[in-house]
C-alpha cells in the first residue's frame, strides 16, 4: 500500500492494522512500520478526534520506548538544540583567544570592541517578542540554533578585524536568541518541580557536547595540526545538521499557557531584574577577560585552552544535575548565597594570582559555581504569570546585556593599564549580588516575590 493511498483510509482501518503506523507532524506525513498494537488503547477516541478531519493525524506509535516516544517529547527537543548549540558555540570559545591573537593580531582593545559587539544581539533579545508575533516559538528557536552553527562555520574564512566581528556578530544573533528562546520553551514546558532539575541535566547534557567538542578540537590542534578554518567549518556544519534533523523529526509541541505577544515588565519582578543585571555585569568579566588572561599573561597554546575547556566540562557534566537537585531540596536563596560568596573569593584571587596552576584552578572554579546560575531562572518560574515566560525571557535577556554591551569594550581600556583591577571589580558585583540575594524569600511564589517589599504586579 502505498503512502498516498494509506493517508486516505478510514482510521478505523489503520487503527485495526498494527502493521502500519503513521506518524504526523507538521513538515510531513511518515509511514512507520512496526510489530505490536498502537500505544493509544482507546481506539473510539481517535477515532472520534477532530485530528482525522482537519488534514492532520493523531500520533499512533507502538507502546515500547523508542524513538517515537522521543519524538512526542519536548525534553528530547530541548537536549537536541542544546547540543547542536553548544557543539557550535564551543568550537568558536575554544579558538577565540588565540584566533583574535595569533591570526588578527588583537590586543585587549579589540577583544573588548569584539566582545560588546557580540553582546549587541543580546541587548536586543526583547525584541523575540515581536518576531513571535509571526514566527512559532519552537520554529523561531530551531532557526535561531542554525543560524548560530551558520556563523561560527564561516569565521575562519573572515580572518580580518572586521571580517571577525562580522562573523561574531552573525552568530551572536543566532546564540542569544536562541538562549532566549530555551529558557522561555523550558520553563513552558517543564514543570515548576522538575525545573531546576531538568535545567541541570540540560547543563550536564551540554557540558557533555562540549566535552567532545573541545576534545576533538584539541585533537585536531594537537596531533593532526588542523587549521582553524576547518576546525570552524565542521563544527558549524554539523551544529546546522543536528538543527534540520531537529526541525523534520520533531513535531510542533503545544504551549500550555499563551504567551503574551507584547514586552513584559511588571513592578514585582523587580528583584529578578536586579539580579540579572548584575549576573551579566559580573559574568561578563570572567567570559571576556579570564580566558584572554590565561592567553595573555601565562601563554597558554590553543591545545591548552581545550585541554582546560574540556576539563571545565567534564566536571560541570557531573555537578551540573546535582546543582539542580540541590536548588529544588535547598532553595535559591540558599544556593545563590553559596554562589555568590564564592565568586568574591575567586574574582580576588584572579586579581592577585602569578601562577598558572592557581590560576586554572580558580577559572575551573568560576566555571563550576556558574552552574549555580540555574536558581535565579528557578526563582523566576516561581514568581512568574505562566503567560508573562516568553516575554519576560527576552527581556530579561536584554537586562543582563545592558551591561553586557559596555563592560567589554570599557574594562578593555582599564585592562591596559591595570588587569587586577578588573577583576577586583568582579569582586564587587559579586558582593552586590550577594546583598540582592538575602531580598529572595525562602519560598517564592506569586505575591511573595521579595523579603523587603511586594510592590503591586502592574
Amino acid at each position: 500500500m502505498t503512502i498516498s493511498r494509506l493517508s486516505q483510509q478510514d482510521p478505523a482501518t489503520l487503527i485495526t492494522n498494527p502493521s502500519f503506523v503513521l506518524v504526523s507532524i507538521p513538515k510531513a506525513s511518515l509511514l512507520r512500520k512496526f510489530a505490536g498494537a498502537p500505544c493509544d488503547n482507546q481506539p473510539q477516541q481517535l477515532l472520534n478526534s477532530a485530528a482525522w478531519h482537519n488534514g492532520s493525524r493523531p500520533t499512533i506509535c507502538n507502546p515500547g520506548p523508542g524513538m517515537l516516544r522521543k519524538q512526542n517529547n519536548p525534553e528530547f527537543l530541548l537536549a537536541l538544540m542544546a547540543i547542536a548549540a553548544t557543539l557550535a558555540f564551543s568550537v568558536w570559545q575554544v579558538l577565540l583567544n588565540n584566533f583574535a591573537i595569533e591570526q588578527i593580531a588583537f590586543t585587549g582593545r579589540e577583544i573588548g570592541i569584539l566582545q560588546s559587539l557580540r553582546e549587541v544581539p543580546g541587548f536586543l533579545a526583547f525584541t523575540v517578542v515581536f518576531v513571535l508575533l509571526l514566527v512559532r516559538e519552537q520554529h523561531f528557536a530551531l532557526f535561531s540554533a542554525a543560524l548560530l552553527g551558520a556563523g561560527v562555520a564561516m569565521t575562519g574564512f573572515l580572518p580580518s578585524e572586521y571580517g571577525f566581528y562580522f562573523t561574531t556578530v552573525l552568530m551572536s544573533i543566532g546564540f542569544h536568541y536562541f538562549y532566549t528562546l530555551q529558557q522561555s520553551l523550558t520553563l513552558q514546558w517543564i514543570d515548576t518541580e522538575r525545573a531546576p532539575e531538568f535545567m541541570g541535566r540540560l547543563s550536564a547534557i551540554s557540558s557533555i557536547a562540549a566535552l567532545i567538542t573541545f576534545g576533538s578540537v584539541w585533537l585536531c590542534l594537537k596531533f593532526f595540526k588542523v587549521d582553524y578554518q576547518w576546525i570552524y567549518l565542521v563544527g558549524g556544519l554539523i551544529a546546522v545538521i543536528l538543527v534540520v534533523f531537529a526541525w523534520l523529526w520533531f513535531p510542533q509541541f503545544n504551549q500550555k499557557v499563551p504567551q503574551k505577544k507584547h514586552l513584559v515588565l511588571r513592578n514585582r519582578y523587580w528583584l529578578f531584574y536586579a539580579l540579572t543585571f548584575m549576573s551579566g555585569a559580573r559574568r561578563q568579566i570572567f567570559v571576556v577577560f579570564a580566558g584572554f588572561l590565561m592567553v595573555q599573561k601565562f601563554g597558554f597554546s590553543a591545545a591548552n585552552i581545550a585541554l582546560l575547556f574540556l576539563v571545565n566540562h567534564m566536571i560541570n557534566a557531573v555537578v551540573a544535575p546535582k546543582v539542580g537537585r540541590l536548588i529544588a531540596s535547598f532553595g535559591e536563596r540558599r544556593m545563590m548565597g553559596v554562589e555568590y560568596v564564592g565568586l568574591i573569593v575567586i574574582f580576588t584571587a584572579y586579581a592577585l594570582v602569578e601562577t598558572a596552576w592557581i590560576a586554572t584552578i580558580l577559572y575551573i572554579l568560576d566555571h563550576i559555581l556558574f552552574a549555580m546560575a540555574i536558581a535565579i531562572r528557578s526563582y523566576f518560574q516561581k514568581i512568574a504569570d505562566p503567560a508573562d515566560i516568553a516575554s519576560s525571557s527576552g527581556v530579561s535577556f536584554t537586562i543582563n546585556h545592558i551591561a553586557a554591551v559596555i563592560i567589554p569594550a570599557a574594562f578593555g581600556i582599564v585592562w591596559l593599564y591595570s588587569p587586577s583591577l578588573v577583576f577586583l571589580a568582579g569582586s564587587g558585583m559579586a558582593a552586590v549580588s550577594l546583598i540582592l540575594s538575602r531580598l529572595v524569600p525562602y519560598k517564592p511564589a506569586e505575591g511573595n516575590e521579595t523579603k523587603l517589599i511586594r510592590l503591586p504586579a502592574k
